[in-house]
C-alpha cells in the first residue's frame, strides 16, 4: 500500500529541473514530460519514478509472459520500457545486425518512490516509505537542493557522429525496397538507418535538457537504468488503455518547419497536409493499426476518430491519425500490447514480411530504438508511447547511437526519403556534437 500526499506548489516554482536534478541520485530514473502540450488523453503534465523497490529485464524469449507475471504479480505502478526485438517473441523473427549499446530488450520496475505533476499540484506516492522518508525528500526538493539553475557545463569529450551505412548504400537499399514492393511482397516499410559515436563521456541529463528544450515533444523522456540511458524527445504514442477503452496515434508524415517565416511555414503544413504519398503512408498505417487492434476490441468498436491530421512542434510538422477501440471482455492488458507490437508505423505492411526485410536491408539491431517506453498503474491501464526522435547511451561502454528512418512506398524517391532522415536527425545531431 503505497503512501500519498499532495502538495501545492508556488506560483513559479520551477519543479521540473528541481525533480529531474534531485532524480539522478537513484540507479533507476524514468521521466514522462508533456511539455505541456494539451492532450485530451492525458492525465498528467509530468511524472517521475525512481528506485527501484523490485525490477525484471530480459530478453525476447517469452518476454511478454514474463512481463504479465511480473505485472499481475506486482498489482502497482510499474514503468519502463518494450524494445523493438519483442518482435521476435511475437512472431517467428530473428535481431542479427549489430549491436553496440547492449540494453536488454525488456526492462520494467516497482519504484518506491512516484511523484505526479498536474498545473501546481505535485502529488507524491511512496512504497513502503522508512520513517519519515517522504517528509525528508519533499523538504530537499523545495528547498531546491541537488538543484543547478542552469547545469550545462559542457564536459565531456567531442562527439563526432558517422553514419553505420553510407549515404550511396542507403539509397542503395531504399532501391532494394522498391523492388520489393514492385514484386508485392510489401506495400509499405520503415527503413531507419543509425548515426553513432564510440569513446564518447557526457552528462546525459545535459543533453536530455538540451534536446527537450529544442524539441519540447509531447512525449518526452529521460529513463535511467544503472549505465543504460534513453533521452526522448518522441512525438507520437503507441498505445493507451483506460479502462476498456483503447487509443493509438500513429505518425506517418514529416516535415520541416520555416519558424522565422510565418507563411512559408503555413504552406509547408498545408503542402504536408495536401501531398498525396504522405497522406498514402499514413492511411496504410491506420489500416494496419486498426487490424491490430480488432485482435482484442469489441467487434464493430475500432474507428478512426481523427486521419491525417497535422500538428506542428518546434522542428518539424507531422501529420497524425487517431484510432480507437473498445476491449472485448476478459482480455488481459498485456494481450493488447502482444498483438499490435511493434507499432505498425515503425514496421510497415504487411506487417511480418516488412519487419523481414527490414532485418535484410538494416545494418543495425534497432534495440529500444522503435519500440516503446511507459508505464502500467495498479489497475492494468497503461500508456506507452513510440520511441523515435531519441538518444541511447551506454555509459560504461561510452556509445552513443541515434536511428532516423522513414516510411518508404511505391511513390519514394531515395534522394527525399534520405533528407526526410537528415530532417528528422537534426535536433539529435545539434544536441550531441554542440560542445560550447
Amino acid at each position: 500500500m503505497r503512501v500519498y500526499k499532495k502538495v501545492i506548489l508556488e506560483e513559479g516554482f520551477s519543479i521540473k529541473k528541481v525533480l529531474l536534478n534531485w532524480a539522478q541520485q537513484f540507479e533507476e530514473v524514468v521521466w514522462f514530460d508533456s511539455n505541456d502540450h494539451k492532450d485530451r488523453y492525458s492525465q498528467y503534465d509530468a511524472v517521475l519514478a525512481v528506485d527501484a523497490f523490485t525490477a525484471i529485464q530480459t530478453d525476447a524469449s517469452k518476454a511478454f509472459d514474463k512481463l504479465k507475471e511480473y505485472q499481475e504479480t506486482t498489482g502497482d505502478w510499474i514503468f519502463g520500457y518494450l524494445s523493438y526485438d519483442l518482435k521476435n517473441d511475437v512472431e517467428n523473427l530473428k535481431s542479427q545486425n549489430f549491436d553496440g549499446l547492449g540494453f536488454p530488450e525488456l526492462f520494467f520496475f516497482q519504484p518506491k518512490k512516484i511523484f505526479f505533476l498536474k498545473g501546481n499540484e505535485l502529488e507524491l506516492h511512496y512504497l513502503r516509505m522508512v520513517d519519515d522518508e517522504l517528509e525528508e525528500d519533499l523538504e530537499q526538493i523545495l528547498q531546491k537542493r541537488y538543484f543547478k539553475e542552469e547545469i550545462f557545463s559542457r564536459e565531456g569529450n567531442l562527439v563526432k557522429l558517422q553514419p553505420r551505412i553510407s549515404k550511396e548504400d542507403y539509397l542503395q537499399k531504399v532501391e532494394e525496397m522498391l523492388a520489393h514492393i514492385q514484386r508485392g511482397d510489401i506495400y509499405e516499410a520503415n527503413f531507419c538507418q543509425e548515426f553513432y559515436a564510440e569513446g564518447v563521456e557526457f552528462d546525459p541529463l545535459e543533453k536530455f535538457i538540451a534536446l527537450n528544450a529544442i524539441s519540447k515533444p509531447p512525449f518526452a523522456t529521460f529513463l535511467k537504468n544503472h549505465d543504460h540511458y534513453l533521452l526522448s524527445a518522441s512525438p507520437e504514442r503507441y498505445l493507451q488503455k483506460k479502462g476498456d477503452q483503447l487509443l493509438t496515434q500513429p505518425i506517418k508524415g514529416t516535415a520541416p518547419r520555416a519558424l522565422f517565416d510565418p507563411e512559408k511555414d503555413r504552406e509547408l503544413a498545408l503542402k504536408l497536409e495536401q501531398d498525396p504519398k504522405e497522406r498514402s503512408e499514413n492511411v496504410m498505417i491506420v489500416d494496419l493499426v486498426r487490424n491490430d487492434l480488432s485482435k482484442t476490441a469489441k467487434k464493430g468498436s475500432v474507428e478512426v476518430a481523427e486521419l491525417c491530421k497535422v500538428y506542428s512542434y518546434p522542428q518539424v510538422h507531422q501529420m497524425i491519425s487517431t484510432v480507437k477501440a473498445t476491449l472485448e471482455k476478459g482480455i488481459p492488458a498485456m494481450e493488447v500490447l502482444r498483438t499490435t507490437f511493434p507499432m505498425g508505423s515503425m514496421t510497415g505492411a504487411p506487417k511480418i514480411s516488412a519487419m523481414q526485410i527490414i532485418e535484410e536491408l538494416e545494418k543495425t539491431k534497432r534495440g529500444l530504438y522503435s519500440g516503446a517506453v511507459g508505464y502500467f498503474d495498479p489497475s492494468g491501464d497503461f500508456d506507452f508511447n513510440v520511441v523515435i526522435r531519441s538518444i541511447l547511451y551506454n555509459q560504461t561502454t561510452k556509445y552513443v547511437s541515434f536511428s532516423v528512418g522513414g516510411a518508404i512506398t511505391s511513390r519514394s524517391v531515395p534522394e527525399n526519403e534520405y533528407q526526410e532522415c537528415l530532417v528528422k536527425a537534426a535536433a539529435l545531431k545539434q544536441v550531441l556534437e554542440e560542445n560550447e
